[in-house]
This record gives structure tokens, sequence and C-alpha cells, in this order.
């Protein structure tokens, strides 16, 4: 690495579904202590199922983080050479010919269109489709918000100069103009991923032109030039590189250094993903009940995500009047696997991966008047890990690999939080656990990728995971868990089987 580059530093910015962050890396990619900054921000929910944002709201408060953070870095401020951005996959935002924003950001959690999605599914043949765009139809993809926003407000949808996400947005307000990434382009639902151009087919039944989509780049497509009071309010960002915005979920795999196949990312803040790196060239097609997207024009994402995770365990906590989750913790753990006779379908936000039922409901079955709040509390985390179970056991499948041929790292809020939780997962997947060392996985995969494409770091798979001592499987309790696996298993079949 040469000499000047020692003092360089990339600005990231991290837009996560409820709080965004900015923070400073270094040329290696470790966080600079206390250059951070975070703020929360409140969605508009509806009995509906609406999970949206005021797209101008979210580019002030993304902005706010960045004042503080430049004022926090004062005269460093001027050794940042890029900004890199990831934000949370899926969300469609339609603007006029002035870029004036004409929705709110819809974003993934959105279930307003779950019956738009079925409806596209008698429509299509669903698995062709499927293997064309690398996803199957449901609420928080593309098509089924188009569809239903055609339906519902047809006056706003024809009004619809361009549909984008929220990064492309932000690179609009702040610089005029945009690029459209593989990686977010590939998670909307709408991309063919061979031939990485929006699906003709889906263009013409949505009732869409070509022209309202942007076009797709690559994440080293960056662009300069800050327009109007942002080039006055950030002087020191003004002529500087801003990468295209990359899905959450991708830079959290760069940003633990889960990059080749014998390191899975496994997530879990509000929601849950398990996600393996591979070579699009070599995947045909994604199975049916998981996903593929891009992180980059040589790098995919194979996996399968879940709308519940640390939500479920917060919502468990307050409804039932329970300690915080690590006051509560000791009194969980002393309870013996499965041994409170629940069973949960944590679907609080809707089903994802596998089965994709938008529409599905929370279920507990087994409660009795002997039941403690700590009970269900335990049940709920072992209903967690049974879906990651299944999820896992598809990916195995499809890369014909063991347990034993790979590690899981695992990051996010809720993990960090909870050994127990790591505990169980590890148990009911067979398989190793390393918590990352990396409490900002997103923000720091993002400014990896930056660091890549500026060609100051080489390549990132060549990067070692800094993750903590694993959590091993224990073979006996994994036994117990794998057969209250199956009794969900059953109790889904029974209630949401199509």
């Amino acid at each position: 690495m040469a000499d000047d580059t020692q003092s360089l530093s990339i600005l990231a910015l991290d837009v996560g579904t409820s709080s965004t962050r900015a923070l400073l890396f270094d040329a290696q990619g470790s966080a600079i202590p206390d250059m951070v900054s975070q703020h929360t921000y409140e969605l508009t929910t509806s009995a509906q199922g609406e999970v949206s944002v005021d797209a101008d709201h979210l580019v002030d408060v993304v902005a706010q983080t960045i004042d503080e953070v430049l004022k926090k870095a004062d005269k460093r401020a001027s050794s940042i050479r890029a900004v890199a951005i990831d934000t949370f996959w899926h969300s469609l935002l339609g603007v006029d010919e002035n870029n004036h924003p004409l929705t709110p950001v819809i974003t993934w959690e959105d279930t307003r269109a779950f019956g738009t999605a079925r409806e596209l599914r008698k429509e299509f043949d669903e698995k062709a489709v499927h293997d064309r765009v690398g996803v199957r139809f449901h609420a928080s993809y593309w098509p089924a918000k188009l569809r239903w926003l055609s339906e519902n407000q047809p006056e706003v949808f024809q009004k619809v100069k361009q549909w984008i996400s929220f990064g492309e947005y932000l690179h609009r307000k702040l610089l005029g103009k945009s690029v459209c990434s593989l990686s977010m382009a590939s998670a909307t639902g709408m991309l063919t991923t061979k031939t990485r151009q929006w699906d003709s087919e889906l263009i013409e039944a949505l009732k869409v032109r070509r022209e309202q989509f942007p076009d797709v780049g690559d994440a080293r497509d960056a662009l300069k030039g800050l327009q109007g009071e942002y080039a006055s309010r950030w002087p020191a960002l003004r002529e500087v590189p801003w990468y295209p915005a990359i899905g959450d979920g991708a830079s959290a795999c760069l940003g633990t250094s889960c990059i080749t196949t014998q390191n899975w990312s496994l997530t879990m803040g509000t929601s849950s993903a398990i996600r393996v790196v591979v070579d699009p060239a070599q995947i045909s097609a994604a199975p049916f009940g998981l996903w593929l997207y891009f992180i980059d024009a040589k790098r995919a994402i194979l996996g399968g995500a879940m709308s519940e995770g640390g939500n479920l365990l917060a919502w468990l906590t307050n409804s039932f009047k329970l300690p915080t989750l690590q006051e509560a913790e000791p009194k969980v753990a002393a309870l013996k696997p499965d041994s409170h006779g629940l069973t949960i379908l944590p679907f609080i936000s809707g089903e994802r991966s596998i089965g994709w039922h938008a529409e599905a409901h929370m279920t507990i079955s087994g409660i009795s008047i002997h039941t403690a709040p700590e009970e269900i509390l335990r049940a709920g985390m072992e209903s967690l890990a049974y879906r990651l179970s299944v999820i896992h056991g598809q990916l195995l499948q499809a890369l014909h690999m063991q347990p034993s041929d790979h590690r899981l790292m695992a990051s996010g809020g809720a993990l960090f939080h909870s050994h127990l939780l790591c505990q169980i997962i590890a148990d009911t997947t067979d398989t190793a656990i390393y918590p990352s060392r990396e409490q900002e996985a997103s923000a720091r995969g993002a400014a990896l990728l930056a660091l890549e494409a500026m060609g100051i770091i080489p390549d990132l798979a060549k990067l070692q995971p800094a993750v903590m001592d694993p959590i091993r499987p224990d073979h006996q309790t994994g036994e117990i868990y794998r057969q209250a696996v199956a009794r969900q298993d059953d109790l889904y079949q029974r209630l949401l089987a199509d």
C-alpha cells in the first residue's frame, strides 16, 4: 500500500430500516474510533400493512449524520477520499420528471401488496420467473408493489416518470444524478440475472415502460459533484467520488469477510438472513425457496431472509412484560431445550423465505394456564432458529455441502447481545457459529467495496474474518431441536401450505 494512502479515510453511510449511520473507516477498512453518528427515524405504518417513510425526511436524517461526523472529524475531514453507501434492499419510490417524490419510500416490510403477489403467481409460471430474476413473487419486491399501486393509486401511478430505490434518490438530491447498482437492481425482482437487463415480460405485464427504470451500473461507477446547498455545506465531500448504493445484506457479507463459500453470513438485526457469496456464473438458478442477488458484476449472493429477528424478541419482551432481553436471558437459559410445549410460527411481519407467504401471521400453539412468560420468550428464540435451519438446509443442498464444510459468521444486534440465541442456532443447524468482531458490518462492507474499487485493497476475498471464539453445536441438544423443527413444519403445513 502506497504511503499516501495510509492517512486516507472513507465515509460510509448505512441506511437501515429504523436508523441511519455515518462512519469513517481507514485505508485498511477499520472503523476510526469515535467517528460515528447515528439517528433513528419513524416509519409510517398501518393496520393494512403499510411500512413506508417520507423520502425527503429520510434524506434529512442521513444529512444530519453526515453533518455530525464531519464536525467530529474536523480537520481530518480533508482525508476523506470517497463516500460509500448501503441501504435497505427492495425499497420502491416513484418520482416525477423533476425527481420530486410522488410516493413515499415503500420498504421491504410493507405487506399491502400480498394479494397482488398471489394474483401474479396465478398469472405467470412463477418458477420460470424465479429462474429468470432470482426471486419469487412477494409483497417485498417491485412486481407486486407496482401492480398494487396501479390498482390502488392509479393517478399517482400514471404520473411517475421513473421508479427508483432510496439510494438513487439520495444521490439525485445530493448530486443531481444517480447510478442504480447491479446490487440494488437485482433485488427488485425485475432484473434478469443472466442478461442483467430489466425483464421485458414483467415490464409489459405490469403496464410500465423500460424508460421508467434507471440504467443499471456496477458498484465501481462512482459519481462526483455535490450540488446546491450540499456543495457549500460539505466542502470536503464536494469533489470526492460517491459510490452507488449497494444492498445492506451484500455489504454485511463483505463487512464480516464472508466472501467465500467457506464463510457464510448469518445476520440478525430487525430481520434475519443467511447468505453465501457465490460466483454467479456457477449458479444456473436459485432454489425456489431462496433468492439470488448481486454484490457487483463478479459476485452474487445466494440466500434466504426472514422478516423476523430482533423485532420478534422485542415484541415478546414488551407484550409479556419481561425485563430486557439481556436481563431475562439467565432465566430463559435455565430452561431445558424445547421443554415448554409450545410451537411458534414467528411471522409477525409476514413470511419471506422459504414459503413467501406475505399474508402469514404469528401463531403460538400450546399455551396453557401454566405457561410462563420466559417460556414464551425461549420458544420465540427457538422458533427463529428453526426457520433459519430450513434456509440453512436448502443452502447446503444447493451448494452440495455439509455442515462441517463451512462456518457461520454471526453479526447483528440480536446475536451480539444473546449468547443463548447463538447457541440455539448452532445446535439447530449443527454448525459452528463465529461471532464477528465487526460491530458495524454493513457500513464496513460498503467502505471495503469502495477501497477495492479505488485499488487500495486489491482483493477483498483475501481478507481474514475478525471473529470471537466459536460457539460449537451440541449434537444431543440438536436432535431435540430437529424434532421440534419437524413439529413446527407440521403446523406450518396445516396453516400455510399452498
